[in-house]
């Protein structure tokens, strides 16, 4: 409180506010993060959507009713088979031991029906076969044709099971690494046979090829693969050749066209490729009577590689007149011009043209509706987009049979999905010897 001091002043006496004493509490930490630990099957059936759960008890009940139905038909077919008591040879057996079989909507559990088949025709006991759930399976044929499709467009054989764990469910079956192992070991065989298959009875039109080089992890040297696909008389292409080779050597060549050749395979009207000398010194020796066509899309490439940045929009231009001219002479005139244009300050690039006319403007003398698919190499290089894919997922196969095993495969795949080249009719009379002037032909010519 306030008080006089001796000289009649005012003192002010300061009291300090003590702090509570608080009782003694250990510091609190702020809460760390923590990856949380994955959901036991109780947890898991309280998140899953009630959508996915119908769909999938659903998917059980029409399946045990399909085999119930399936049963009842074969016993019915059967019913008149009786033994020398009256008895009927076949007969319901109670139900299989319960067994999960992985689908597209995920994994159900399944006792299918069974039956006991009395019946002995020829010395042998017959016995029911589901046609619908077959003995020992375990997925869908939908789910056995996702493997090789994961497997090839990238992922790693030892994500297959927590990756399809995630979206069939924690009980799917047979989706280890063990079983893409066993699908390479059919694709080996698949790619035997495809090297040794005849091919006397078809005959080619055009055929394009291409070698694309692949890094192999375990050597230094990398894979060349020599591609061939050619086209039918129908129209529709075909793979022919996946082999391996060192480099685009004549002789890596040669020896694919050979064992061509010896399988049956008659010379081509047309072989389209890029500028690899390797592949046209071969094809001169093995087919000399097959005409060449130089693929535009790499020609473009070593062009514009040889001229200035600057000037590549009204290079490339020019050289689209050559490639778009409706008729030989219009080209030529263009390409005239386009010398004439660069030729003095870049001879090189004009060159690059020049010395090839003939083998760039061959795709004249072929019906006008397949300029699109014969001016490019474009059906090879656009089909190993996926294998480049899966190249840069997994770097490199581990070796060179694995690298030319998923080449192939992927081709043979993707040829399912190789359409016909435009007015296919035209093939066939192409084959026959039909003689085609600016992509028309004679009749077409004096018609016009």
């Amino acid at each position: 409180m306030d008080r006089l001091n001796e000289k009649g002043g005012v003192s002010f006496h300061v009291v300090k506010k003590q702090k509570p004493v608080l009782p003694n509490r250990r510091k609190e930490t702020p809460p760390m993060l923590r990856i949380q630990d994955p959901p036991t099957e109780a947890k898991r059936e309280e998140v899953e959507s009630p959508l996915d759960a119908l769909a999938r008890e659903g998917a059980r009940r029409m399946l045990m009713r399909a085999l119930d139905e399936e049963v009842g038909d074969y016993i019915e077919r059967h019913c008149e088979d009786r033994d020398e008591n009256g008895h009927a040879l076949v007969v319901r057996n109670g139900r299989a031991r319960a067994r999960k079989v992985t689908m597209g909507c995920g994994t159900v559990e399944v006792e299918a029906p069974r039956v006991n088949d009395k019946r002995v025709v020829d010395g042998e006991r017959q016995r029911f076969t589901s046609g619908i759930l077959p003995p020992y399976m375990r997925r869908s044929p939908k789910v056995s044709e996702l493997l090789p499709v994961l497997y090839l467009r990238g992922l790693s054989t030892n994500d297959f099971g927590p990756a399809l764990k995630e979206l069939l469910g924690e009980d799917a079956s047979g989706l280890s690494a063990t079983a893409v192992t066993k699908l390479t070991a059919k694709w080996q065989s698949e790619y035997d046979e495809f090297r040794k298959r005849d091919l006397s009875g078809e005959e080619y039109a055009y055929i394009w090829v291409d070698g694309v080089h692949f890094n192999v992890r375990l050597e230094e040297d990398r894979l060349c693969t020599l591609v061939v696909i050619g086209v039918r008389a129908d129209g529709t292409k075909e793979l022919l050749a996946v082999e391996d080779g060192y480099r685009e050597s004549e002789e890596s060549w040669a020896y694919v066209l050979r064992d061509l050749d010896r399988r049956g395979m008659k010379a081509p009207v047309l072989a389209i490729g890029d500028g690899a000398l390797g592949f046209w010194a071969a094809v001169r020796n093995v087919w000399p009577d097959t005409s060449h066509q130089l693929c535009w899309v790499h020609k473009l490439k070593n062009v514009l590689d040889k001229l200035p940045r600057r000037i590549h929009g009204r290079a490339k231009l020019a050289l689209n007149e050559i490639i778009k001219a409706e008729t030989r002479i219009q080209a030529e005139e263009a390409l005239e011009k386009f010398a004439s244009d660069y030729g003095a300050k870049y001879p090189k690039a004009v060159a690059s043209v020049s010395k090839h006319q003939k083998e760039l403007l061959a795709f004249f003398d072929f019906p006008a509706e397949h300029w699109e698919h014969i001016r490019t190499a474009n059906p090879i290089e656009s089909t190993f987009a996926t294998v480049r894919l899966r190249q840069r997922v997994t770097k490199g196969a581990g070796s060179r049979s694995k690298a030319l095993l998923m080449a192939y495969k992927l081709l043979d795949m993707a040829s399912h999905r190789w359409r016909r080249v435009n007015a296919p009719g035209l093939v066939a009379r192409l084959l026959r010897g039909e003689k085609f002037v600016d992509g028309l032909t004679e009749e077409a010519r004096n018609a016009a």
